[in-house]
């Protein structure tokens, strides 16, 4: 594989882990580097770099929006820095920072008997030795930064520019909204979630939107400027599988989302009433859900600009537009709201019991895999039509996991499906049911990721690994559908949200051990 092809591959990642490290690892302050390995021996060198007034949140935007720059011309040039005015991010396949090894003699050192001033030659020869390359370093680097910002500088005043036309273009002006939604009136009302209520508009051209009026004394942003810069970073998530972001208002205290439209509603609206999900939901639109909602997933996870853990995938978080198709929502409410999905142990707990890791309820470990888990269950529940926290079976003492895995044990897996689909597509729906499993075992490592999910799914050749054990979550401290800080849904029918208004802005504080 050639160099230009193994940096496209090893970059994203490594990129990824040197701006978490330079925003919020306190030794760093702003300043980060890294190696990756390339073909034959090769290594990729990184660099990050923040100026001192900013860390932590500022630091990561501004250092993904370098990303961002830097991924417009990546992997054409084996070296390349961008600059922008607080932040610059260099990647080179040569060390172009110090690295100094003990140094080594390239001859046998002088006998004893040597005079000592040969002695003291061979120590002004190491000195010499070890701080030329510091020198250099030194001198490269003024001359590199120096070069790439003259380079550069026009180029980052462009992109300035295009964001501020960008954030100009998003902006809705708040009495344009209030007459798309009637003054925001009950009669279009659309859902409420733990970050608010959402309604549904429409514009003066004829266009339909969903608009998220935010409670804004939830939100942990430290400034309008700071909402913007998250807005401006879900607005470029751009996927068939995600809702599009098409805007927001923030005036007279009010802080807005405004969302396209879709007509179907949310998937819970279908998959937990019998009669639409026998009526509307055959098994290849069910599967068809399932594979949109991997495709969304892989995107958030491993595609798009940053990485993003949506945290709170249900069905009620999944809307269908008029052919069915599946986009996730609320995918960037944990950023909005300030809640750190960047590092390994939460300090609050977002989601809805059920659908919630086992790893994150009780200690707070955030990863793609918590994702990978909440999707096991949503895909069990599609296939089954039942909902995880109100399941009951004939012994009325199992969840729908212990359900499904009892049944699976059993070799009597066809009990789990719902009786409204037939067996013409039996060996897909176990198929489904196996990859479920997997997504829901008690140890995250065990868990495949996104991609594989998706190829498990796609491929019938493929020889599946045997799940283990899924982790069972004792139905006394589950709460019937109870969403906690964060749990939203942007469409959704009244009568799933009008009983989940007590624990909508409850907050877990989490300590690690």
């Amino acid at each position: 594989m050639s160099d230009s092809a193994k940096i496209e591959e090893v970059l994203p990642s490594t990129m990824e882990n040197i701006i978490m490290k330079a925003s919020y690892q306190d030794a760093y302050h702003g300043y980060a580097t890294t190696e990756a390995n390339l073909s034959h021996g090769r290594k990729l060198y990184c660099l990050t770099q923040c100026t001192p007034d900013i860390l932590g949140l500022q630091c990561e935007t501004c250092l993904h929006f370098a990303y961002g720059d830097m991924m417009d011309d990546c992997c054409r040039s084996q070296t390349l820095a961008i600059l922008r005015p607080s932040c610059m991010l260099i990647y080179g396949i040569s060390p172009f920072y110090p690295m100094l090894p003990p140094p080594q003699p390239s001859s046998p050192l002088p006998p004893e008997s040597s005079a000592a001033a040969d002695k003291s030659n061979g120590a002004i020869y190491y000195i010499i030795r070890a701080g030329i390359p510091v020198v250099g370093f030194i001198v490269l680097l003024l001359c590199a930064i120096t070069a790439f910002y003259i380079h550069k500088r026009r180029k980052t005043k462009q992109c300035s520019e295009n964001d501020n036309a960008t954030l100009e273009s998003l902006q809705f002006d708040l009495e344009y909204i209030k007459v798309a939604t009637n003054n925001f009136s009950q009669d279009n009302w659309l859902g409420r979630g733990g970050f608010g209520i959402v309604y549904k508009g429409k514009l003066p051209d004829g266009k339909e939107v969903a608009v998220k009026r935010l409670v804004t004394k939830d939100l942990g942003r430290g400034g309008d400027e700071q909402f913007k810069n998250e807005i401006l970073i879900l607005a470029k998530l751009q996927h068939r599988n995600l809702v599009t972001l098409l805007g927001f208002c923030l005036e007279e205290d009010e802080m807005l989302l405004v969302y396209e439209f879709l007509p179907n509603n949310s998937l819970d609206y279908f998959i937990f009433d019998s009669s639409k999900r026998h009526t509307f939901l055959r098994w290849e639109t069910r599967f068809k859900i399932i594979n949109g909602i991997v495709r969304g997933l892989i995107y958030l996870h491993e595609q798009s600009r940053l990485r993003i853990i949506h945290r709170d995938l249900k069905a009620g978080n999944v809307l269908l537009d008029e052919e069915f198709n599946p986009k996730i929502s609320d995918f960037g409410m944990a950023r909005l709201f300030n809640i750190d999905q960047t590092q390994s142990v939460a300090s609050k707990i977002v989601g809805t019991f059920g659908y919630m890791a086992p790893e994150y309820v009780l200690q707070g470990q955030v990863s793609m895999k918590s994702d990978v888990y909440s999707f096991g269950v949503l895909v069990l529940e599609i296939i089954s039509g039942q909902k995880i926290s109100s399941f009951r079976s004939e012994q009325n003492l199992e969840t729908l996991l212990e359900f499904v895995w009892r049944n699976w044990i059993e070799g009597t897996a066809w009990n789990v499906v719902d009786p409204a689909l037939s067996n013409a597509h039996s060996m897909e729906i176990l198929r489904c049911i196996h990859v479920g499993l997997l997504c829901v075992q008690q140890n995250p490592k065990d868990r495949p990721t996104m991609p594989l999910a998706d190829l498990m799914l796609r491929s019938d050749p493929i020889s599946l690994p045997v799940p283990s054990k899924p982790a069972f979550f004792d139905r006394g401290n589950m709460l019937d559908n109870a969403p906690l800080q964060g749990s939203t849904s942007n469409q959704s029918s009244n009568n799933n949200f009008v009983g989940n208004s007590t624990n909508e802005v409850s907050i877990t504080e989490l300590h690690p051990r």
